[in-house]
């Protein structure tokens, strides 16, 4: 396997300290617009597997002639869902696999935003699924943290735990602080800005998708090994689009615990008109508000000596059991950031995306995972994935609630 990264940012940084120490592949070539940070990422891990190069990310041919120069197997996107659809376009084009951690954008529905979709998550991707499948060749969508690991928590829960499904529902949360801040996000703030702003979108069996108004349905979750109570609200989100696809429910949904504090500054950005990706004119020069935004905050992938507390990702399922009981179940993984840092050198949310991707890599390596075409992280069997994880050091949990 020859491994294209495209992206030498927190996430992608951590995806090179978790796949140096695993063997499954021959070359991993960073790729970033900025030749000296994908430089740097390589050139932290010591392996002479590892070479650096320059991409722009917003050209499919660049991106494949990338994929035809070094005869690359698999392409990974560790870059803004801005730049999903030339990545994607670029592996295909090139004659590779692909993988994400996110989906290309959504839009608006022109009339009833908080009522209707428009163009959804994903939708571009799942138009190509012909021309993947004709070419033989496998888009693997969604495979980070959130969406990915609840996708195969997702596939797990119908597979070995439950006989009907009422509800899928992602619930993120931490309890992190950062230490000298009163804001900084520690993840990518244009991508929280895009989910959090945008229509959340809700899945049911008896009406398919819909949208409702940002920080709907709140609700308090309380989240395992120490972290505790949090107040989680329905955010646009990739599970939502992925699961029904594969897995038979009632509903989907995702939830993010977000805190008062961190909705109150998006709805202030928003209200500003500085969650905008249109450009503006600032005396002789154009920026986007979002972009700017951005800047004024510390990089996240150098927050992780300042930050204190556990990250949890999961998928609270509700349904009924395999022996025919009502059954609620949590099932999740918790990454403490003094053990990422310890461990990795990298703080605990980058880290816990980077590491799916390569688990699925790894799967994919051995011939575990295979398949041509648009898929998500559902259409494959969990127990590999998850027997993988544990194998990595970072073991999944599960948590049986009362069933509602």
């Amino acid at each position: 396997m020859r491994i294209l990264l495209v992206g030498a940012g927190g996430v992608g940084a951590a995806f090179c300290s978790i796949a140096q120490r695993r063997d499954f592949f021959d070359k991993l070539v960073v790729a970033d617009y900025d030749e000296g940070r994908a430089r740097q990422a390589a050139d932290a891990v010591g392996d002479a597997r590892f070479v650096a190069a320059q991409v722009d990310a917003g050209s499919a041919d660049a991106v494949a002639e990338l994929v035809r120069s070094h005869q690359i197997t698999h392409v990974t996107n560790a870059v803004d869902p801005r730049f999903v659809m030339p990545i994607f376009d670029g592996a295909l084009a090139g004659g590779a696999d692909y993988l994400d951690m996110a989906m290309s954008l959504s839009q608006r529905h022109p009339d009833q935003p908080y009522a209707l979709p428009g163009v959804k998550l994903g939708d571009e991707q799942f138009a190509a699924e012909d021309k993947w499948r004709a070419a033989g060749r496998l888009a693997l969508v969604g495979i980070g943290v959130e969406p990915g690991l609840s996708d195969v928590f997702a596939r797990y829960a119908a597979d070995h735990l439950f006989s009907d499904i009422d509800e899928l529902g992602t619930r993120d949360g931490s309890n992190l602080t950062v230490e000298g801040y009163e804001f900084a996000p520690s993840f990518s703030i244009w991508t929280t800005i895009e989910e959090c702003l945008n229509p959340p979108v809700i899945w049911e069996a008896d009406r398919g998708w819909y949208t409702t108004e940002p920080f709907s349905e709140p609700e308090v979750f309380d989240f395992p090994e120490g972290i505790g109570p949090v107040e989680c609200v329905n955010v646009e989100h990739e599970e939502v689009l992925l699961m029904p696809r594969w897995v038979k429910c009632k509903r989907a949904t995702f939830k993010y615990g977000l805190g008062e504090e961190f909705i109150d500054v998006l709805k202030t950005l928003h209200k500003l008109g500085l969650d905008r990706t249109e450009k503006v004119k600032v005396g002789s020069v154009e920026v986007s508000p979002r972009d700017v935004v951005a800047a004024c905050l510390p990089n996240p992938a150098t927050l992780g000596p300042k930050m204190r507390g556990k990250t949890c990702a999961g998928l609270w399922v509700t349904g009924t059991g395999k022996d025919g009981a009502p059954r609620s179940t949590y099932l999740y993984h918790v990454v403490d950031n003094e053990w990422s840092m310890a461990e990795y050198g990298h703080q605990c949310v980058v880290w816990q995306t980077a590491i799916n991707p390569v688990v699925a890599l790894e799967l994919l390596a051995r011939g575990t995972w295979s398949g041509a075409g648009v898929l998500g992280a559902e259409a494959f069997d969990a127990v590999p994935f998850l027997d993988l994880l544990t194998e990595y050091g970072s073991p999944w949990g599960r948590k049986e609630l009362s069933a509602r």
